[in-house]
């Protein structure tokens, strides 16, 4: 059963996600602030697919409910519900781990739309391959049946959307890709968002794997276009 959890403190929109995503056929637990949301993952033993947050709730916000999550799941799909006026809280939210993020207010189809193309990237990271081939790049090695990645042997902690954009960009040693393209392939061509997403992911992967985000020496900004993977050997 495809499961989620609402978080959401506001009764007219929390009663308005429910029941949507009920229509398109999630199993949907909900909760009113992040203790609740906390507790709640707990007691369930954190068998759920995707939770979506409400960043601006009293108690424990959004953000911090996110990182406790994160630390617990990289495979967790995590969707962020902010307001227009709160653009930096996008941003912020995406670098702690969220894998992406619906502007209020919405409709219907895209509060789906955008549910069911995380709920696919969830699934792809349980289905076992028998492809035990590599893809290797000076000190990493992508690992396509695990779905994991190694820098000198150690392994990165990646949330699945980083996994999918560094597979594509090792797919793609030395090759220009532009934003657009990076968005299609990893979230896909429906997506209703904007292409900040890509950046912010970027920026968040450079924390992890270069040894001076500031000054990368694997994931290349080709400005005005998008990035490259250098593949130093």
């Amino acid at each position: 059963m495809k499961r989620i959890l609402v978080c959401e403190d506001e009764n007219a929109i929390r009663e308005f996600v429910v029941i949507n995503l009920k229509r398109a056929g999630y199993d949907v637990i909900d909760v009113d602030c992040g203790e609740a949301a906390l507790e709640t993952f707990e007691a369930e033993h954190g068998n759920f697919d995707i939770v979506l947050l409400d960043i601006m709730m009293p108690g424990i916000d959004g953000f911090t409910v996110c990182k406790k999550l994160r630390e617990k799941s990289s495979t967790l799909g995590i969707i962020m519900l902010t307001a227009k006026t709160q653009e930096m809280d996008k941003v912020s939210g995406l670098m702690i781990g969220a894998d992406d993020y619906i502007t209020k207010p919405f409709s219907p189809s895209e509060l789906t739309a955008r549910v069911d193309a995380i709920y696919r990237r969830v699934c792809m990271s349980f289905i076992k391959t028998d492809d035990h081939s590599t893809i290797e790049s000076g000190p990493f090695v992508l690992n396509l049946k695990s779905r994991t990645v190694k820098k000198d042997g150690q392994l990165i902690d990646l949330t699945q959307v980083e996994y999918q954009i560094l597979e594509y960009f090792l797919n793609n040693k030395n090759t220009a890709l532009d934003r657009s393209s990076i968005l299609n392939h990893i979230w896909g061509e429906s997506y209703y968002g904007d292409a900040k997403i890509v950046d912010v992911n970027i920026r968040r992967i450079r924390m992890k794997i270069e040894e001076e985000p500031s000054n990368p020496k694997y994931i290349m900004t080709i400005w005005g276009y998008g990035y490259k993977w250098n593949d130093v050997q």
